[in-house]
């Protein structure tokens, strides 16, 4: 049976993240990553935007059944859209998710980018892409000059993950060549 796929540029790279099966990495043209306030929580998500200058390294993975449902609820805050132009032509069904434009957040206080969501997504591209990979999703990410919440030591992203010390520093070493500025509180 040929099930759907989808695509994950994000969090849905760290396979620790998911028990989807049949998980491969893959490429999509005419997509880029953008950090993105919404009116949903008071901190940026990361999503997908179109871009026809740009290709996107992640996974793709089985949607047994095409049952959605429960994937559609942890991606709840973003859209579903069918991707076009995947480097594998026999995938028929493969979905990527937006951010949907109605959440959109552009007027007011902007929250943070959670570092322990970083963390997670960095840790995914390197264990399924190595260095290289982890430097493409700093590369191919709009949006670094909001500010990060150190969130390591009480994470808030529900789907945290330990990493090693190596992960860590890897992190680290590309906010600070990003000039990223982190912050240890709200306040």
């Amino acid at each position: 049976m040929n099930h759907p796929r989808f695509f994950g540029y994000g969090s849905l790279v760290n396979l620790a993240t998911h028990d989807y099966p049949d998980a491969r990495p893959a490429r999509v043209k005419g997509w880029r990553r953008v950090w993105r306030h919404t009116s949903l929580r008071p901190v940026a998500f990361l999503s997908a935007e179109p871009c026809d200058q740009t290709e996107l390294f992640g996974v793709t993975a089985s949607v047994p059944d095409g049952d959605w449902v429960a994937l559609d609820a942890r991606e709840h805050a973003y859209r579903r859209h069918v991707v076009t132009q995947q480097t594998d032509p026999a995938e028929h069904f493969v979905s990527l998710y937006a951010v949907d434009p109605a959440h959109h957040h552009t007027e007011g206080e902007k929250g943070p980018i959670l570092l322990s969501y970083v963390d997670v997504v960095v840790q995914g591209y390197l264990r399924v892409f190595g260095q290289e990979g982890a430097n493409g999703f700093f590369a191919t990410t709009h949006h670094w000059d909001i500010p990060i919440l150190d969130d390591r030591a009480a994470p808030v992203y529900p789907r945290h993950q330990r990493l090693t010390s190596s992960e860590t520093e890897t992190v680290d070493e590309a906010l600070r060549r990003l000039g990223c500025r982190i912050v240890k509180s709200l306040a």
